[in-house]
Formats: structure tokens, C-alpha cells, sequence
């Protein structure tokens, strides 16, 4: 997209914009004032490819000025971190021309207007939440402000166009003024208008910079009121003791100590992910709750479900990566043989939980008639359905309020909405015990790290030929691991010719070399799901360590390498490097003894992002002193936000490096539980990071996962400087390298 497309009159688009016909005002509501909403007339393609039935026209409001002139937004994300609720009011508070300082944000429930205008549900992932929103909400504020503007012409007798804006208040041509919410109620009465023009980016008072979040204060003080906070009056709490093996069913349970402890009120047997059962212990709060479930006295049926060993498991995948797969890619590969420079490399990468600060709840209200839902959910649309089939109501039955959450990385978004599906299986067999007060799930930090849903468990094999004067002339590769993708809503478009997508992104990008790439979609009993910038988790890793080691025989330096094999028609990634480059000091800059360069980019979700980084080793341990990022994601909407997504982006990148950072099973049980052997990142490890952006008036791209990517190989590249070792597994393990 060219920058004049963002100065133009909005189109007509079926899925990227939102047209006249879609707008509609919300009538006399939440205390008068302009309420303006709009619904999506045609499903996106994703809804498309489930069958969904076109979005019903009733309006929802998006946009509520009130008298008092507050400015209420309607978030249509979940915010768990990333700052959308700050960034998408900015689009919209930009062109209406709002006073920033009345402007709030509110997160939506689930509706059929709040979908993404591309995807055709309501969700947050895919680092698409500005990217696909950026012209929605714009248009929104834009046609607010025509009908404000409207009717204060109306109101002085002059032409629309005479009058001007700023601050959220309207001048008249004769010195007259008067706030939005003086004019709101006499807004409602304006037609929306048919087209309207959008800010030139060179005009922008909010997009661009650096606004501080609007939920930072409620989140310093401890007033923000998260999905774990909330508890309505009367309600419940429960804890479910889930199956040790994925999918095994309760044999018999023995509930009279749990039911002998104050405060226990029932014990019921509930359905589980995966076809499983499992006991639910119900009680006045979350400590008698806890104790109850600790008493039973459980013995576990797993004899029809099988037990997945990943010691056994990753010797099979390495076995397997020897054979080829589905091709993903197609090369011809015969010069390898006879190449004078080879590389041949196995790469392993564990199963990886996502382990957010605030663990899985749910709360749920079920009624006859009804089901209200609280939780922090990424997947509204496919939540709300989920609860309908599981309740046996009607979708227009359900509500599902959407509550802030502490951090997801993906685990929230579920297709097959397993905590939430769980909770109203509590919430039925609480009502069939003869109860109706709200029940609230809680899961434990044990829970959480047991409880499944992880990113797969991975083998690379590469066999990599350079002539003599280090070009790559063939380069095979093999990939083994479990698909995320099939089985799912996204399976008809993401996964092609037996390839799911999301296994082989960001291989061989961006680099000129001819790669024959084979994939083998593996089973397991293992629950899998997206997990921060999904499969360029590992693509990632294997791409820059092995660019990184062909640089070596080369004899070229790894920054001068990974231009050579780019091209300048890769803009984007040589600004990106260029910028980390220069502001590091890489190649200029002497390091202290005993410290090294690591350098690696790489492009996910649209957006790119190169790291040079300065390492050493401490006591003989891997240490991180430094991280300079240099970002292209076109426009940055909020700076701020950026910096800080790549900055957490980078220490979650850097956890998986640390040793511990590894889920694994034996007979199918889980063997972490707790932070105690379940290894994250922690602050004392935290880098020095510096965030550079390559300035852009394009629309913007992704930025909530980009930053992960390219941290660890550029780490194991600074490690192998060092060492001599060539690191070819996550987590590091200096020992066996």
C-alpha cells in the first residue's frame, strides 16, 4: 500500500474497510449522547470456511461521546499486555480530533460487529489487531467527527465546511465553538456520512507517538481488575483435578474427605479436554477449594489413551527427519554431492508451555435461559459459540464479557475453547445438583503448566552444499513435528497439500537459496497450539544459525553474508539490519575482553526485526549484556507500545534459551509443574534492550510476536563466537554443543 491510500476517500472494501451501509447509530443509549456502531454485512474468510452464517445487522456501539464530553471507546481485542487498549482508541481519538485526556477504552463483549474486519471473528492474534483494525477505526472517528461537525453547522447556520476541530471541541467561522458533548445528542439526528477523507499521515497528532497507556495507572496501583479478580456476589469457586494423561477418564473417586472440609459444597464429576473426565471440587472460595481437590482420593482409567514419552518421541522424529516428507518447497539439489563446503545439522526444540502470569479462569452465570460468561478470552466468536453448544442454548443466548488479562502468548485462543467449554460443564453439573449461584474456575500455576495446549515439539535435519566461494548451491531440510493447524477452522486455507503452514514459515526467508523443504505432520497425545510467533519459534533458530555458520566458511562477515544472499528488493530487512547494525556500534565499537557479536533478523507477521547483540560467559554460563533492535514494521502507531513488545518479546525469547525451558513427558504425565522446574526468564537476567523503528507512513504491519524470533539464534551466534560451539537445540546446552 502506497501512503496516498491513507489520504484518500475510504473505499467501499468488502473485507479491509467497513462501508456506509455498515454504519448505524445505536439510538438513545448509556445516558444519551452520539453512540455510533456499524455491523460487518458479510462474514470474513474465515467464518466463511466454518459455515458461519452472515453477521445479523443489529447494531453494537463502537463509539459513545457522552455530555460530559468522555469519549469511550469500545476495544474489540483482548488486552492482556500487548496495548491495544490504548492503541486503537489513538486511531480513533486521531480523526475525530478528540481531547486524548476524555478518551477511555472499554473492552467489547463478544458481537458480531466487533469481529475483525479480515478474519471474520472476533479475536486477538496474529499480531493482526492494529494491522487489520487501522482503517476501522479511523473511519469510525472520521464519520463521528463529520456528524459532530454536521450538527454544529446546523446549529450556527453556516457551511460544514467552514468549521474546524481540535481537541474535541468545534469552531465556528464567526469565533463560535462548542465540545462534542455539548453536540452529541444533536449528532445522533445526522445522517453518516457516505464517504470520508482520512488524515494524511503528515497531520497526525496521536499516531506516531509516544502516548503513554491508558490502563497503566490501574495497573501500577492495583486497581485494574483482572479476569482472576473478578468474583460476582454469590459466587462459587471451583477447581477441577484434571486427568494426569491427556484424554483418560475418572475409574472411581472417593470425595468424602474433600466434602468433610468447611466450605466444600459439592464435588462433581465434569467432562474434560480431549474427551476426558475429571472431578470438580466446588466451594465458598479458592483455599477450601484447593484443600477439597487435594483430599480426593482418585484412580485414573488410562488405558484407552496413549502415553507419549518425548525422549522416545524426539528419537523417532529425528529418525524421521532423515526420510523425506511433504514437500513444502521444490530444489534442485544434486550439486550437493559434489559441493566442496557442506553443512549437516540436527536441530531439536522441546515443547514449550506459555505459562502467562495469570493462569486460566472462567466465570460462568448459567441459567435456563441463559449463560453469561466473564473470562479473558482471545477467541470471542468461537468462545461464545463453544458455550452455546456446551449450555445447549442458542449463540444469541450467550454473553461473553471479555475481562483483561495478565498475559496469554496464544493460550487464550483455543478452536477447541477447552478451559472455557470446561467451566460450563462445572458451571451444568452444579445446576443439576440442584444450585444456581455463578460459578468461577480457577486453574493453579500447577494447573497451568500440566494442563496442555503447548507449541509442538520440533526436529529440523539440514544438509547444506556451498561451492568454493561460500554460495549456497543446494541446501535440503527436513522438518518433524505435530500440525497446530489441522483439525481447526483455519485447516481449509492454512494447510496445503498436506503442509501446514505455520510448520515452515520464515524458512528460507529471505534469502536467495534453493531449498528443497519436506515436512512430516506428526501425531501425538500431546495438545498443541500457536505460542508466541508460532512456528518462527524454530524456523527462526535454524535459519540464522545456519546462515550465520555458511557466513564462517564463507569467510565473509555474518551481517555482510545475509546481505549478499538478500538482494536489494528486500527494503525492509536491509533498513532493519542496517539500523541495529549502526546503532549498536557492531563492527565499530570495541567489546569489553571476553565478550562477542551475535547478529540475526527475520520477518514474521509482516514485520522484521534484526538483533545485534553482545554476549558473554559468566562462570562458564551463557550471559545476554546487550540487545539492539532495529524494527521495520511501518508505521509505528505507538512507539512506546512497540518498544515495550520488543523488549518483553526479547526476554521471553531469551527464557527458552535458559536450561529448564523445556516441557517433557514420561508415560504420558507431564514432569514440570511450577517455575520451580519449569524455567522462564526472570528480571535479573533482563539485557540492556535498545528499540530503533525505520520511520514509515505505510500502513502498519504486526508487532506483538515479531520481536521473539531472532533473539535466540543471534544469542547462540554471539555463544559460537566464544566457544567454537554451534548450538543446534533449545534450551542451550553448552555441554553437549
Amino acid at each position: 500500500m502506497r501512503t496516498e491510500w491513507m489520504n484518500q476517500e475510504a473505499p467501499v472494501r468488502p473485507e479491509g474497510g467497513i462501508s456506509r451501509r455498515g454504519f448505524m447509530k445505536a439510538g438513545a443509549a448509556l445516558g444519551g449522547g452520539l453512540v455510533l456502531g456499524f455491523f460487518i454485512p458479510t462474514a470474513g474468510r474465515f467464518a466463511r470456511a466454518a459455515g458461519a452464517a452472515p453477521a445479523p445487522s443489529a447494531p453494537n456501539a463502537f463509539l459513545h461521546i457522552a455530555p460530559d464530553n468522555t469519549v469511550t471507546v469500545m476495544v474489540n481485542r483482548l488486552e492482556f499486555g500487548q496495548g491495544v487498549h490504548t492503541a486503537l482508541p489513538m486511531l480513533m481519538a486521531e480523526e475525530l480530533d478528540a481531547d486524548w485526556s476524555q478518551v477511555r477504552g472499554e473492552l467489547a463483549p463478544a458481537g458480531d460487529a466487533f469481529k475483525d474486519p479480515l478474519m471474520g471473528m472476533q479475536m486477538t492474534g496474529g499480531s493482526g489487531s492494529v494491522a487489520h483494525s487501522f482503517t476501522q477505526y479511523r473511519e469510525i472517528g472520521a464519520r463521528a467527527r463529520a456528524m459532530l461537525v454536521a450538527a454544529a453547522a446546523q446549529k450556527w447556520n453556516v457551511q460544514p465546511a467552514q468549521c474546524k476541530t481540535a481537541n474535541g471541541v468545534v469552531f465556528g467561522p464567526a469565533g463560535q465553538k462548542a465540545s462534542y458533548g455539548e453536540l452529541a445528542d444533536a449528532a445522533m439526528a445526522q445522517p453518516v456520512p457516505a464517504t470520508v477523507t482520512l488524515k494524511d499521515p503528515k497531520d497526525f497528532r496521536f499516531i506516531g507517538k509516544p502516548m503513554k497507556r491508558i490502563d497503566a495507572r490501574a495497573k501500577s496501583n492495583g486497581r485494574q481488575q483482572f479476569g482472576l479478580d473478578f468474583k460476582p456476589e454469590n459466587c462459587k469457586v471451583a477447581l477441577v483435578a484434571r486427568p494426569p494423561v491427556f484424554g483418560a477418564r475418572v475409574a472411581r473417586v472417593d470425595a468424602a474427605k474433600a466434602l468433610a472440609i468447611k466450605g466444600v459444597r459439592a464435588v462433581v464429576e465434569v467432562p474434560t479436554d480431549r474427551g476426558g473426565r475429571g472431578v470438580a471440587v466446588i466451594a465458598d472460595g479458592y483455599w477450601p477449594a484447593k484443600l477439597g481437590r487435594d483430599a480426593l482420593a482418585i484412580d485414573w482409567d488410562t488405558s484407552a489413551v496413549a502415553k507419549t514419552d518425548t525422549a522416545k518421541l524426539m528419537q523417532e522424529y529425528a529418525s524421521l527427519a532423515k526420510t523425506p516428507g511433504t514437500v513444502a518447497k521444490k530444489a534442485d539439489i544434486a550439486p550437493l554431492a559434489g559441493a566442496p563446503k557442506k553443512i549437516s545439522a540436527v536441530y531439536e526444540f522441546p515443547y514449550l508451555a506459555h505459562a502467562p502470569m495469570e493462569p486460566l479462569n472462567c466465570v460462568v452465570d448459567l441459567r435456563a435461559d441463559h449463560c453469561t460468561v466473564w473470562a479473558g478470552t482471545q477467541f470471542q466468536t468461537a468462545d461464545q459459540a463453544a458455550v452455546a453448544a456446551t449450555a445447549g442454548l442458542k449463540p444469541e443466548q450467550v454473553t461473553v464479557n471479555t475481562m483483561m488479562a495478565g498475559g496469554g502468548f496464544g493460550r487464550r485462543a483455543v478452536p477447541t475453547s477447552d478451559y472455557i467449554v470446561e467451566a460450563v460443564g462445572v458451571a451444568k453439573a452444579w445446576r443439576a445438583a440442584g444450585h444456581g449461584e455463578p460459578v468461577k474456575v480457577m486453574w493453579s500455576r500447577e494447573d497451568d503448566i500440566k494442563g496442555g495446549y503447548y507449541r509442538p515439539a520440533y526436529v529440523h535435519r539440514a544438509d547444506i552444499g556451498l561451492d568454493a566461494k561460500g554460495n549456497i548451491v543446494a541446501w535440503d531440510h527436513a522438518i518433524v513435528g505435530q500440525s497446530i493447524i489441522t483439525g481447526t477452522p483455519f485447516e481449509p486455507y492454512m494447510v496445503k497439500n498436506g503442509v501446514d503452514a505455520t510448520s515452515v514459515e520464515g524458512m528460507g526467508e529471505p534469502y536467495a537459496v534453493p531449498m528443497n523443504l519436506t515436512v512430516h505432520n506428526t501425531k501425538a497425545n500431546v495438545p498443541v497450539l500457536w505460542w508466541r510467533s508460532v512456528g518462527s519459534t524454530h524456523t527462526a533458530f535454524v535459519m540464522e544459525t545456519l546462515i550465520d555458520e555458511a557466513a564462517h566458511l564463507a569467510n565473509m562477515d555474518p551481517v555482510a553474508y545475509r546481505k549478499k544472499l538478500m538482494g536489494p528488493e528486500h527494503k525492509r530487512h536491509l533498513a532493519a539490519l542496517d539500523l541495529a547494525v549502526a546503532k549498536s556500534g557492531y563492527g565499530k565499537k570495541a567489546l569489553p575482553k571476553g565478550h562477542a557479536w551475535g547478529v540475526a533478523l527475520h520477518e514474521s507477521f509482516n514485520s522484521v526485526v534484526a538483533y545485534v547483540v553482545e554476549a558473554s560467559l559468566d562462570k562458564g554460563a551463557p550471559k545476554l549484556h546487550r540487545v539492539t533492535a532495529g524494527v521495520h514494521c511501518n508505521l509505528a502507531v505507538n512507539p512506546l507500545t512497540v518498544e515495550a513488545q520488543v523488549q518483553g518479546a526479547a526476554l521471553m525469547a531469551l527464557g527458552t534459551t535458559l536450561p529448564g525451558a523445556a516441557i517433557t513427558l514420561k508415560d504420558g504425565l507431564v514432569q514440570q509443574q511450577n517455575f520451580n522446574d519449569y524455567r522462564v526468564a526472570r528480571m535479573n537476567e533482563m539485557p540492556h534492550v535498545d528499540v530503533f523503528i525505520v520511520p514509515s507512513a505505510e500502513p502498519p504491519t504486526g508487532m506483538g510476536e515479531p520481536g521473539l524470533p531472532p533473539l535466540a539464534p543471534a544469542f547462540a551466534n554471539a555463544l559460537y563466537r566464544l566457544t567454537g560451539k554451534r548450538l543446534r537445540k533449545l534450551p542451550f546446552d553448552l555441554t553437549a554443543a
